[in-house]
């Protein structure tokens, strides 16, 4: 027999492998055996399984029962063991305990869920159950609510929704419950969003913070972890540390707590910066009518205000309406509103100059007095027509919620008041650049009697720039609408500071009216944490008195022959 019979091909570390005779035989021999023995081991397994089924169910019966009782740690027990016991049951009992809809019987301790319609079913099976008798709600106390959320928090971490998941990630931070680690181990692990996943590592290492048990490198680790979340959540949680937390551990925790802090306060003024914009948005909008009718005429308007409530009265008007006769489109009531608004404002601004204001052009005391009354006349109308409490005004659905950047919040509808206050100002700066109109208002704010020897009606101006100037306080009406109470006060509130806009800006001066506004909203923002509402609008209001001893025209003064 020679060697290629005795032996196989291959070599190990230069030597020949030997090959037995019947290796083909024994190989299928082999098969055979484990293929049998893994048939063997599913039927084991398979057994096992389906004696396991009965000891598990009698586990969560058990667990149930536990609520059953009026120790309070007794339920903390129950609840994090059906947290973690793996039962489909787990999430209705712990979530009906939650909202007070949890009840045994103390007959038997048995325990039901009580459905909103007041039926009950068996917690422990999900069927209904009638006749139960009398029962008792399972206690509260807050060492049970926080378990309660630990709980939800781990058993929504691998939820199908990333909302659940982002809302369970949030619960556990909040919680720092232990019991939920290995599920946020296992939810880690799984988890594809980038922005959920950082959400879960930062609520393990809020677990991993408050775990005496963890080694003082991993504590630090995790506060490094906390201290990038960098919100008030997390300044809260290094914040809580208990007096027996190592030296190392708390001096990190301590540095942590100032690096978040500092950069909160960067952060918070941002969002000061942001709430100013958007107030200088709606000041804007309100004083840019008022500038040109101020500018043009040299009118005092006290009643412009009125054409603000007017404008956003108009937009209640045409919700009532859509809601009446077609409620499909109530998301495009504002643009329906708009124009609207701007009409009827309009229309109101020129019947007030032909009727009055043209008869006391001259005569500042006595136009400022007959506007006064006008606008306690419109006032008075308003409050008699709708009556004298706030009407609701909905927000459009595109207008709702809000955008993160960061800890800065966006909300969508003090943008859409920002988007809308630019679109105004650059279709009102081309429509006195670009019109015949918007030339001869130009040419009357500049030199009224030149305006008129060159053959421009003036008073056809006046009238004319009196209802512009009102229609534009209407669309401002209709943006207020959406973020403040429509009621027959609403233009008060806004009168003294678009005065304050015009007169800061410079009367007549559009880029003025611009800069002005977004200066006294920015400056109102960042002074009010410090000073307070009053005392902050009081100070911008002593500013302004010394700016115009300097600059008697504002920052940006008109040119003109006889603009004095």
């Amino acid at each position: 027999m020679n060697a290629s019979t005795r032996y196989g091909p291959g070599i190990i570390s230069g030597r020949l492998r030997p090959r037995p005779y019947h290796s083909a035989l024994r190989g299928e021999r082999i098969g055979y055996v484990g293929a049998l023995s893994s048939c063997l081991f599913a039927a084991l397994v398979s057994f096992f399984l389906i004696l396991a089924g009965p000891a598990r169910a009698q586990d969560n019966a058990a667990l149930v029962q536990r609520f059953a009782t009026e120790s309070f740690n007794d339920i903390v027990g129950a609840v994090n063991g059906l947290a973690t016991s793996g039962s489909p049951r787990a999430a209705p009992v712990i979530e009906a305990l939650r909202d007070g809809r949890l009840v045994y019987r103390a007959s038997d301790r048995a325990v039901f869920i009580r459905r909103p319609d007041n039926s009950f079913v068996n917690a422990l099976t999900g069927d209904p159950a009638a006749d139960i008798g009398t029962t008792r709600p399972v206690r509260l106390n807050n060492n049970v609510r926080r378990a309660i959320d630990a709980a939800v928090g781990a058993l929504s971490l691998l939820h199908p929704d990333p909302a659940r998941r982002i809302s369970a990630a949030e619960a556990v931070f909040k919680s720092r419950d232990g019991t939920a680690l290995a599920a946020l181990e296992a939810a880690i692990g799984q988890e594809r969003d980038a922005r959920i996943k950082t959400l879960m590592e930062e609520a393990r290492a809020a677990v991993v913070v408050a775990n005496p048990q963890a080694s003082e490198a991993d504590r630090i680790a995790a506060i490094g972890i906390i201290q990038r979340r960098g919100d008030q959540d997390a300044l809260a949680m290094l914040g809580s540390l208990p007096a027996t937390t190592p030296p190392l551990v708390r001096e990190a925790a301590e540095s942590a707590a100032v690096g978040i802090r500092r950069t909160l306060a960067v952060w918070e003024a941002g969002q000061n910066v942001w709430h100013g914009i958007s107030l200088g948005s709606v000041l804007l909008l309100a004083a840019i009518g008022l500038a040109i009718t101020f500018g043009v005429m040299g009118v005092i308007n006290m009643a412009h205000g009125e054409m603000v409530m007017i404008g956003a009265y108009t937009t209640f008007v045409v919700q009532q309406v859509i809601r009446t006769f077609a409620p499909g489109l109530m998301d495009a009531s504002l643009f329906i509103a708009l124009p609207m608004a701007f009409l009827v404002a309009g229309a109101i601004g020129v019947a007030i100059e032909r009727l009055i204001i043209r008869h006391l052009y001259g005569r500042a005391l006595e136009t400022l007095l007959a506007t006064w009354g006008v606008s306690l006349v419109l006032q008075q109308a308003v409050r008699s027509w709708f009556g004298p409490t706030n009407r609701e005004v909905t927000t459009p659905s595109w207008m709702s919620g809000s955008i993160e950047i960061g800890h800065l919040a966006i909300t969508a509808n003090r943008l859409a008041i920002i988007v809308f206050a630019a679109i105004v100002f650059a279709a009102l700066l081309v429509f006195l650049k670009r019109t015949p109109f918007g030339l001869q208002t130009r040419a009357v704010t500049q030199n009224r009697r030149m305006a008129g020897a060159m053959g421009i009606r003036t008073n056809w101006v006046d009238a004319f720039t009196f209802g512009l100037g009102s229609g534009i306080a209407g669309l401002a009406g209709v943006a207020l609408s959406q973020i403040d109470n429509v009621s027959p006060n609403l233009g008060q509130a806004y009168i003294i500071d678009s005065f304050m806009v015009v007169v800061f800006g410079g009367v007549g001066n559009l880029w003025g009216t611009l800069v002005a506004a977004m200066t006294l909203g920015i400056a109102n923002k960042l002074l009010e944490p410090y000073a307070g509402a009053v005392l902050g609008k009081i100070l911008l209001l002593v500013f302004i008195i010394l700016f115009i001893q300097k600059r008697p025209r504002g920052l940006f003064a008109l040119k003109g022959r006889a603009v004095e």
